[in-house]
């Protein structure tokens, strides 16, 4: 159920800055957070309040719950509706923007970091295609995966809290409760920002965002003889490092437009996601993607297209002489591929269990030939890579348990693998017990929509310790794959 707040004996509202809005004020539309008849708070994220240094009491008042719905302005919050641009299945949209979110600020975090305060469902903006509100289903899912892909080290966007309302919103002709979701990211600066910037023909406009960029993400860009071109470099290696962390764990992100791309390298936008259950190279779960586009295996090709994309936009940056300039910013994103298959390699180097000394090329032939056969055999994906730490304890049982009769390759396999003396403990520092599996987060969200809200705390704690195997039939529930033979799970935007 949804906590009650508490009463209005406000100690202390939060300050933002407002370095957005006042750096580049044409990217920034003022944005009026709608009225909501009866806000709760559900769910309130504190090691992210511990991390800003937020007052929770305050956050729990009545102010402070309408503060995270935008409503409250004492808290010299100003909203914002972020103006970007983007791609969208291979397209371009010269305006997209911030339809249904508003940046409220930045916060300063214990680490004197500036942070993102930003607001999602809060109603219509100057570029709203929908109507601009969200309901509780969606927002909360977006809570829960940030939280997942966190214990997972991915880099992320992160939900500070949920609040319901108190309105109802008619989605594909159900009514729902109405949600708005606060979250929080390095910033949210997207691909799309500087292809608006681009397409605006504003040198100055382009450079002042690039410089905000360096100052925010990559200052060690500041200090090179070429910032910008450095800028460019660790965008792509920041990138290369989040899309081989996905592949890792088997995320498929789901709509890889540039506009939900952020510069940061933080995963954004958690509507159409899913895990892997079995494996399966192409699987796509968006109800969307018709044919595929953003599909798992095709996540490192789109992000270096994404990245080609960026590139042109920044290109006027890199060099005076046009021509020069596109060939800077071409060789600079050719490098995502080896940079890519540089952290794909040690990644899947930890996941078998493997040290240094083990050769590089055989590791990587191992790691591919596993995926062939967890392909071969519609094998689950996480649960095969976990099931290794028993297999390097001399139990193969559990892994063999995950086949249908004998394999011949699987056996061959093995033996080349155990020769190389894995480690098992290793093994179950890298491979989760616990994703969030599609069918069970669905269920979660499901009983929180009409109510329930102690699936979902039970599903979230397993995820926030996803190495720790818990005891007992319940837990166990949580770690197996969803039933065959049903058809492939859909996800969609929650818009």
């Amino acid at each position: 159920m949804t906590h009650p707040t508490a009463p209005d004996a406000a100690r202390r509202p939060p300050v933002l800055e407002q370095n957005w809005a006042e750096l580049l004020p044409e990217l920034a539309r003022p944005a009026s957070p709608a009225r909501t008849p009866d806000p709760r708070l559900i769910v309130l994220n504190d090691e992210i309040v511990h991390e800003l240094d937020l007052d929770p009491a305050w956050l729990r008042s009545d102010r402070g719950v309408r503060f995270l719905t935008g409503e409250h302005r004492a808290a010299a919050a100003l909203p914002h509706a972020q103006v970007y641009a983007g791609h969208q299945w291979g397209r371009f949209q010269p305006i997209l923007g911030d339809g249904r979110a508003a940046l409220l600020g930045e916060r300063r975090d214990r680490r004197d970091r500036l942070r993102d305060v930003h607001l999602k469902g809060i109603g219509p903006t100057s570029m709203s295609r929908v109507d601009g509100f969200a309901t509780v289903g969606p927002m909360l899912r977006e809570y829960l995966m940030g939280e997942a892909m966190h214990a997972l080290g991915i880099p992320t966007t992160r939900a500070l809290a949920v609040v319901s309302t108190g309105a109802l919103r008619e989605r594909d002709g159900q009514v729902l409760p109405g949600a708005v979701l606060a979250r929080t990211a390095g910033s949210h600066v997207r691909i799309g920002s500087f292809e608006y910037a681009r397409a605006q023909g504003d040198q100055s406009l382009l450079r002042r965002l690039a410089e905000h960029v360096i100052a925010r993400h990559y200052p060690r860009a500041s200090r090179a003889e070429h910032p910008f071109r450095a800028l460019l470099t660790e965008i792509v290696e920041a990138t290369a490092v989040l899309t081989a962390d996905w592949m890792r764990v088997g995320f498929v992100h789901g709509v890889l437009s540039t506009d939900n791309v952020l510069v940061s390298a933080e995963t954004i936008d958690y509507g159409p996601c899913a895990f892997l259950d079995a494996y399966e190279p192409g699987a796509h779960f968006s109800s969307i993607d018709e044919f595929g586009r953003y599909a798992y295996d095709r996540q490192p090709d789109i992000m270096r297209w994404n990245l080609e994309r960026l590139a042109e936009a920044i290109a006027p940056l890199l060099d005076d002489d046009a021509a020069s300039a596109d060939r800077i910013a071409a060789e600079i994103t050719a490098t995502f591929d080896s940079r890519y298959r540089a952290h794909r390699s040690p990644a899947y180097r930890r996941k078998l269990g493997l040290g240094r000394g083990a050769d590089g090329t055989e590791v990587d032939a191992l790691a591919d030939a596993a995926l062939g056969i967890l392909a071969d055999h519609a094998v689950d994906f996480t649960g095969f890579w976990r099931d290794l730490a028993a297999a390097a304890d001399g139990d193969e049982r559990p892994v063999r348990g995950r086949f249908l009769g004998p394999v011949p390759e699987l056996d061959a396999w093995l033996r080349q693998w155990r020769a190389l003396g894995p480690d098992s403990q290793l093994i179950r520092r890298t491979n989760p017990v616990y994703i969030a599996r599609n069918h069970i987060l669905d269920e979660a969200l499901a009983a929180a929509v009409d109510g329930d809200i102690a699936p979902f705390t039970q599903l979230l704690g397993l995820l926030r310790t996803p190495y720790d195997e818990r005891p007992g039939s319940q837990n166990r529930r949580y770690a197996r794959p969803g039933p065959g033979g049903t058809p492939r799970h859909r996800t969609y935007c929650g818009t």
